[in-house]
């Protein structure tokens, strides 16, 4: 019998997912890569057909799992509900992998940093601003990259970055930090709502030794109209719950629309320009008449 390697902290991976089974699949296999695994994963898929537990070889990480209601913050919340004994959890996205270092500097972060409650990545690429990254170029970029040390840059930082966060447990538990059911679907926007949250136990920071990509695959995501019109709606409406100030949250506003604007004419081929057009100007109005919510976006197809 293999006697299993003793660490400072206890380590819970968490993933949500939906409508990707394969692609969850791989972010799970990349992890057994890690020089320090973690100590237990957790997994809610929307339903029982986004992931199949069987097909997986884990070899030896204990892995958990629950069928939570559709929606990232949900989703997220069951695994909150599902944490038992840990020191840091980590928020992936179902479409990130890893340098196989991560979880290592990630832990080394935390016990020389006691007062660090949020941390995230430096991602090497991120296929969010483009078509996506498939698997055999995510992997071949991690390879080139190498390991960096993390006297090499950790630097105060807002929130963290949903495909890859990491946080103190003692300090969601100490500020009851839940994320904001209220942002439905994608959520967009919750990983900057719950950071702040637990951010008044302490500090957030971003650290370039914990490094990764972000494959940002194209299924499962929701309509340009719908995105557009969470593009208005979510940051408002953080801002008036008090989470995030008005210059972020008007900032975000503005960059994305003139985004959209801007590339209306010539938009990529990956990003559906006119929907979030129609549905940045659907917030618009509803802005202007008094009933912009969130939750909107589930009555637009």
């Amino acid at each position: 019998m293999t006697n299993r390697p003793v660490h400072p902290l206890r380590i819970v991976v968490a993933i949500a997912t939906a409508g990707r089974p394969f692609m969850v699949g791989e972010t799970l296999a990349e992890l057994t890569r890690q020089s320090r695994r973690p100590d237990e994963i957790l997994v809610c898929p929307a339903t029982d057909k986004d992931f199949q537990p069987g097909t997986l070889r884990l070899d030896g990480i204990p892995i958990r799992w629950t069928i939570g209601p559709r929606g990232l913050t949900k989703q997220r919340n069951q695994i909150l509900d599902m944490v038992g004994d840990c020191d840091l959890i980590i928020f992936l996205d179902d479409d990130i992998f890893l340098s196989p270092d991560y979880l290592e500097q990630m832990e080394q972060l935390f016990v020389a940093q006691p007062d660090v409650v949020v941390a995230t990545g430096d991602l090497l690429a991120d296929g969010i601003l483009g078509p996506g990254i498939p698997p055999e170029e995510a992997r071949s970029i991690i390879a080139a990259a190498g390991p960096r040390a993390q006297s090499q840059g950790i630097s105060p930082y807002y929130a963290g970055y949903g495909c890859n966060m990491a946080f103190r447990w003692a300090a969601i538990r100490q500020t009851g930090s839940r994320f904001d059911e209220r942002l439905p679907l994608y959520g967009w926007q919750e990983d900057v709502d719950f950071s702040r949250q637990v951010s008044k136990a302490g500090r957030v920071v971003k650290s370039k030794a914990l490094r990764g990509v972000h494959l940002a695959t194209k299924s499962g995501r929701q309509s340009g109209v719908r995105f557009g019109y969470s593009q208005v709606a979510n940051p408002l409406y953080l801002w008036r719950k008090g989470t995030v100030t008005a210059h972020f949250a008007f900032r975000l506003m503005a960059r994305n629309m003139l985004a959209n604007f801007g590339k209306l004419l010539t938009p990529e081929p990956h990003v559906d320009r006119l929907g979030r057009v129609r549905g940045n100007l659907m917030a618009l109005r509803d802005l202007m008449l008094g009933k912009l919510t969130p939750e909107r976006v589930l009555e637009l197809s």
